[in-house]
């Protein structure tokens, strides 16, 4: 019997982790879950977010709730289940004792590129909008129970290398890599949250991962957003000594 893999990727927004749910998904042996949490985040916090009510319609709110589930019987029967999580939706209230039954991996990406791409979907952005603080703690723990530090693969990395990084992301995690991860079909899958209509638009047209952009010039962003970029690189710097290499 196939021992049962629960892999929590944690990632802040305008990251590849769409992308990265679509690879996962398009393997044979996975079933994907796309941020369990948000709307008992959205309940919880009563922050405004696009489509805000139909999230929460369509999510559960109670956090504990979302958490026996993703430890629990893996859906469909599968052997491997992809639990796709923005870290900024771990608030405190919430509890981590959850994360010792599942294997958690983080992916990052250079905070001015992030910061870039938000503000140009949402305005301004603050430090609390990126989840870095949260992808820290919860590193840090998982950290402290492995006596190791956990898989941790950077966004340019990944586009730059699919195949590479993504064979040592599985070696990492304890399961094959599948060359079906490279690819998939175009469109909106069943697995997408409600609010794919808001976000995805991009990924939705993608059939693979796309190719690498320039880095963003800290130049091109304005005052605030360079403060923010600046703020959210010392945790950033805390994890990319530790992201995987291709072999």
């Amino acid at each position: 019997m196939t021992t049962p893999v629960r892999i929590a990727m944690w990632s802040g927004p305008r990251n590849i982790s769409t992308a990265m749910m679509r690879a996962f998904e398009n393997r044979a042996d996975t079933v994907v879950v796309d941020e369990p949490f948000y709307a008992a985040w959205l309940a919880a916090t009563g922050i405004g977010h696009p489509m805000r009510d139909e999230i929460i319609a369509s999510g559960e709110t109670d956090s504990r709730l979302v958490a026996d589930w993703l430890v629990g019987p893996i859906p469909d029967g599968e052997s491997v289940f992809y639990q796709k999580h923005m870290t900024h939706h771990m608030i405190p209230e919430f509890g981590r004792e959850w994360l010792a039954g599942v294997t958690s991996a983080f992916l990052i990406r250079r905070p001015d590129d992030v910061v870039a791409s938000y503000a140009d979907r949402r305005g301004q952005v603050t430090l609390d909008d990126l989840g870095v603080v949260e992808q820290a703690e919860i590193f840090d723990r998982v950290a402290d129970r492995l006596g190791h530090a956990p898989p941790v693969v950077d966004a340019a990395d990944v586009l730059a290398d699919p195949r590479g990084i993504l064979t040592a992301l599985c070696a990492a995690v304890g399961i094959p890599f599948d060359a079906a991860m490279l690819s998939w079909p175009a469109g909106r899958r069943d697995s997408d949250g409600v609010w794919a209509a808001h976000w995805y638009a991009s990924v939705e047209k993608s059939t693979g991962f796309a190719a690498p952009k320039p880095p963003v010039d800290v130049d091109s962003l304005d005052p605030e957003q360079r403060a923010v970029a600046e703020a959210a690189r010392r945790f950033y710097d805390r994890l990319a000594p530790h992201r995987l290499t291709a072999a």
